[in-house]
């Protein structure tokens, strides 16, 4: 039977935090560039322009409907093929996990859009607001406060999303923990350390989002 030891991980505790913070700094970067996607996508497919609609969700259901490892791969592999220039991993996890956050948060983004008072808009064009007044200071506000539990769900299954990134060479933490693994021989510590690191992160965020949603719930009550 085998002996477990999980101090033999003391030694690679200093790779297994670039790990973690190679995950944060991916993950951070793809909320950012993600949710930028995702809102002016909602917009689009919120839009009165029929092309537009049908562009904005033609994108959505493909990067909703396919494995995030085949775009990830498709990305990696075969859009250096097409455009003739040579993409890192780091380069490739950005750009696929920004088009998958960027799917899944429009939808986010559109219900929210969708929940706003029509009043309002018409109000904004009584007043002769310029469509950009309309958008950032009327709209995007309320869009965003209505989408934020959402959008922190979505942000805390990117989070757990990244791990793929492993799987084209880039040194996050599951890459980190694989590379333990084979060199030590100890999948069993290592991973189960891996795993419980995402997890720590993971479930206190979830447990945020539902206090965050029953505030703000209260908050659009009043």
């Amino acid at each position: 039977m085998m002996t477990l030891d999980f101090s033999i991980l003391l030694r690679f505790e200093n790779a297994l935090l670039l790990g973690l913070w190679m995950t944060i700094k991916l993950t951070l970067i793809c909320i950012v560039l993600g949710c930028s996607l995702g809102f002016l996508v909602g917009l689009a497919r919120s839009s009165r322009n029929l092309a537009l609609r049908a562009i904005a969700g033609a994108y959505v259901e493909f990067f909703r409907g396919t494995p995030v490892l085949i775009q990830l791969f498709w990305i990696f592999f075969c859009l250096p093929l097409l455009l003739g220039v040579e993409l890192s991993n780091l380069a490739s996890g950005v750009i696929a996990l920004t088009l998958y956050m960027g799917a899944i948060t429009s939808e986010t983004f559109r219900a929210s859009l969708k929940s706003i008072g029509r009043e309002q808009l018409d109000a904004c064009v009584a007043l002769g607001l310029p469509n950009r007044v309309q958008v950032v200071n009327v709209v995007l506000p309320q869009a965003v406060l209505r989408a934020i539990p959402t959008l922190l769900s979505n942000c805390v299954s990117l989070f757990k999303e990244s791990a793929l990134v492993s799987a084209v060479g880039m040194a996050d933490l599951m890459f980190v923990g694989q590379n333990i693994s084979n060199n030590t021989a100890r999948p069993v510590e290592v991973l189960t350390v891996v795993a419980l690191i995402y997890f720590v992160i993971a479930f206190p965020l979830t447990r945020a989002v539902s206090l965050i949603e029953g505030r703000i719930l209260k908050k659009l009550a009043i």
